[in-house]
C-alpha cells in the first residue's frame, strides 16, 4: 500500500484485497453491513450525495478514516479525535507463552462473545471473513485475539487486538501482535494499525514494541438521518 493508500485505508482496501466485497458506486464504496460499518471515498472532492443515498440506509451510521465527502443537511457528520496510524518495518521478538492458533468457523461464537465484551463498536458477524484471525485459549475460553482487517497487496492492518479482562497482564496481546507483525513482514507486506490516543494502554504497548506513528489520520462518522 502506497503512502497515499495508507492515508485512505478503507477506500484502498475496498479497491484491492476486498474488491469482491465492495458495494461501490463511482468513487464511493463501503463494506456490507455484516462485515464492517466502514465507507471510503476516493477524495474529499467526490460529489457523493446520490451514491451515499443508495449505499447507506436511513438511520444507519458508517465510519470513515481519511477523506470525508461533501454532504447535505440530510446527513450528520461527526469528527472524532484523530487516530494514530502506526507501522513497523522490522520483526519483533515473540515472547514465550501459550499456543497461538488460527481461528475459524468453529471459533466464531467465541470471537463474537469476546469482541462484544471488549471491542463492541466495529466488529460484525462476518468481520472474521475479512482476513486471518488468531487467538489464545485459556481455561476453556478465548483469552485474547488478533486479526487482519484493511489492506492491499503491499500492506495489511492488524486489528481487533483484544484481551478478555480476566487475562490482562499476561502478555497475550504482545505475543499475538509480534507473531502477526512478523508473519505480515515475511509475506512482503507492511504491518500497520490504528489506535486511539484515548486508549493509552494500547498505544503504550505498540510504542514499546517498536511501532512508530506514521501520521495521525482523521476519523469520523456519517449518519443518514432520513
Amino acid at each position: 500500500m502506497s503512502a497515499t493508500g495508507l492515508d485512505n485505508p478503507f477506500w484502498s482496501s475496498l479497491r484491492s484485497v476486498h474488491r469482491d466485497l465492495a458495494l461501490a458506486i463511482g468513487e464511493v464504496a463501503r463494506f456490507p453491513p455484516e462485515y464492517a460499518p466502514f465507507l471510503g471515498v476516493a477524495s474529499v472532492d467526490v460529489d457523493a450525495e446520490s451514491a451515499l443515498e443508495a449505499l447507506v440506509a436511513p438511520e444507519e451510521t458508517v465510519y470513515l478514516i481519511g477523506p470525508v465527502p461533501r454532504v447535505l443537511a440530510a446527513w450528520s457528520l461527526k469528527a472524532y479525535q484523530p487516530l494514530a496510524q502506526m507501522v513497523r518495518e522490522a520483526p519483533i521478538p515473540v515472547i514465550d507463552g501459550p499456543e497461538m492458533i488460527e481461528l475459524g468457523e468453529t471459533h466464531r461464537a467465541d470471537v463474537l462473545e469476546l469482541t462484544a465484551l471488549v471491542y463492541p463498536h466495529y466488529f460484525r458477524q462476518r468481520t472474521m471473513d475479512m482476513g486471518r484471525y488468531f487467538g489464545i485459549y485459556q481455561e476453556g475460553r478465548l483469552a485474547a485475539m488478533i486479526g487482519e482487517r484493511m489492506g492491499t497487496e503491499t500492506a495489511r492492518e492488524l486489528s481487533a487486538i483484544c484481551t478478555h479482562p480476566n487475562f490482562l497482564g499476561r502478555g497475550y496481546a504482545r505475543r499475538l501482535t509480534a507473531m502477526l507483525t512478523n508473519d505480515t513482514l515475511a509475506r512482503g507486506a507492511l504491518p500497520f494499525l490504528h489506535v486511539s490516543y484515548e486508549n493509552p494502554r494500547a498505544k503504550s504497548l505498540y510504542d514499546q514494541m517498536g511501532y512508530r506513528v506514521r501520521r495521525d489520520v482523521a476519523f469520523s462518522s456519517l449518519r443518514r438521518s432520513q
